[in-house]
């Protein structure tokens, strides 16, 4: 049982930096934020998870099945994150490459604190065995210090960031897609590259805020588990079920923004028209109906919007919505087997794509392009993509952070390049200022 308290913050912007800074002494931290964005499928304008009174962190063997049983036992909150490799649980298939990160394939832990953001309100909810530390955490944390860090801590020397994969080399692994695709072995895959920094040590959470800041996301999430982190400004649903309603919200298609008003409408109006941006929702949407129905009451499958474009800070994207309605006996865990790794960080046919993009591919995409989120006591869940992120690992002085793009027949290379570039603009500026 959870003790519930109430508090109404003078400020809630303000008090979340407070919470977000009091929260860096636990090991076990999940943040997600929804910077206020008008969305319709909101329960929480933001939530804090911290200190873990129990776990599960394991490789990809049996890891849904594993999670299953944790969650049916637990039968509280749990927040954590599932790695794109998990795909190696639901297929016959391998992650062999370069992994500079090392985070186990999944994560998830029981918070003994949860603090939930509505409306002007924050509920803390409190484990048992520390319920009475409510009081005294409450004038903690309205007792600290917010740094907004103007100053760059760490950033003296310029952080070299540097490509696992040069231009040249691109060009030919995508021209190697693009035979696929001709060939007909796949319509489509999201290629990915990484880029990088060793020997680099970063101050997590003032890079978290400047990221935050200049994308304002509506699925923003701070992770840290012990000496790992994951800062991230994801504009992407992956899955959320609430009661017997399970919605998903695949983006593809990207187009950047412009400081005139007059162009960034244009922009708008050419992503909406633009018939190899389209045909890339389109494909994904397709393959999300198929995933969904896979748990779903037949005939209950629904895209509600298809190829809308939404607009944020750093680029206008293409994103669909797609609902499906699930018994009351089926197990949460299972709607998210059945629909993992997610369309749009994959391809169509998602088996084949994933086979070839881990050949095509030079580094194990890890926590990127997994998701990161929470199941709640009474089986419902949340979970965002993994995109537009840096990771990061204190103890070996590793940063990273991967974009990618989804080639289809259509595919130009060069455009292919440039909208990484622009999808890695926000992550670029906040490392190298």
């Amino acid at each position: 049982m959870r003790a519930k308290s109430n508090y109404k913050p003078k400020n809630t912007e303000v008090f979340k930096n407070q919470l977000l800074h009091w929260a860096q002494q636990f090991d076990d931290v999940v943040w997600l934020d929804s910077n206020e964005y008008n969305q319709e499928y909101s329960n929480y304008e933001a939530i804090l998870a911290v200190d873990a009174f129990t776990c599960i962190k394991t490789d990809y063997h049996n890891a849904f099945d594993d999670l299953k049983e944790y969650q049916t036992i637990t039968k509280d909150w749990i927040f954590g994150y599932l790695t794109y490799d998990l795909k190696n649980d639901v297929e016959d298939l391998n992650s062999n490459n370069f992994d500079g990160l090392e985070f186990s394939d999944l994560y998830f832990f029981q918070p003994k604190k949860l603090f939930l953001f509505k409306g002007n309100a924050v509920e803390m909810q409190y484990l048992g065995a520390v319920d009475d530390e409510i009081e005294t955490d409450l004038d903690e944390i309205i007792s600290q210090k917010v740094n907004y860090f103007n100053n760059n801590d760490f950033n003296e020397d310029a952080i070299k960031i540097k490509l696992r994969i040069h231009k040249d080399a691109y060009f030919e692994k995508v021209e190697t897609m693009l035979n696929h695709i001709h060939r007909g072995d796949i319509y489509e895959a999201n290629f990915c590259q990484e880029f990088y920094a060793e020997d680099t040590q970063i101050n997590p959470l003032e890079t978290y805020y400047k990221l935050n800041k200049i994308s304002k996301p509506p699925f923003a999430s701070f992770l840290k588990i012990h000496d790992k982190y994951v800062l991230s400004a994801s504009p992407e649903r992956y899955l959320k079920k609430e009661g017997n309603i399970v919605v998903s919200q695949p983006i593809k298609g990207t187009a950047k923004r412009s400081d005139s008003e007059k162009e960034d409408k244009q922009l708008i109006s050419n992503l909406l028209q633009d018939e190899k941006e389209r045909s890339e929702n389109i494909m994904i949407v397709d393959l999300v109906r198929n995933d969904l129905s896979k748990t779903a009451i037949k005939g209950s499958v629904n895209v509600e919007e298809l190829c809308k474009v939404y607009t944020f800070e750093q680029v206008h994207q293409m994103i669909s919505t797609v609902t499906s309605k699930v018994t009351a006996t089926t197990h949460p865990v299972d709607v998210i087997k059945s629909t993992f790794p997610m369309g749009s960080m994959t391809g169509a046919p998602k088996i084949s794509s994933m086979k070839i993009i881990e050949k095509l591919e030079e580094t194990k995409r890890g926590v990127y392009s997994g998701a990161i989120g929470y199941f709640t006591p009474n089986n419902d869940f949340d979970f965002n993509v993994v995109i537009r992120s840096i990771l990061y690992n204190a103890s070996k002085k590793y940063v990273s952070y991967s974009v990618g793009s989804a080639i289809t027949s259509k595919s130009n290379p060069l455009n292919e390049y440039e909208e990484c570039l622009v999808k890695a603009k926000a992550m670029r500026e906040v490392l190298e200022n």
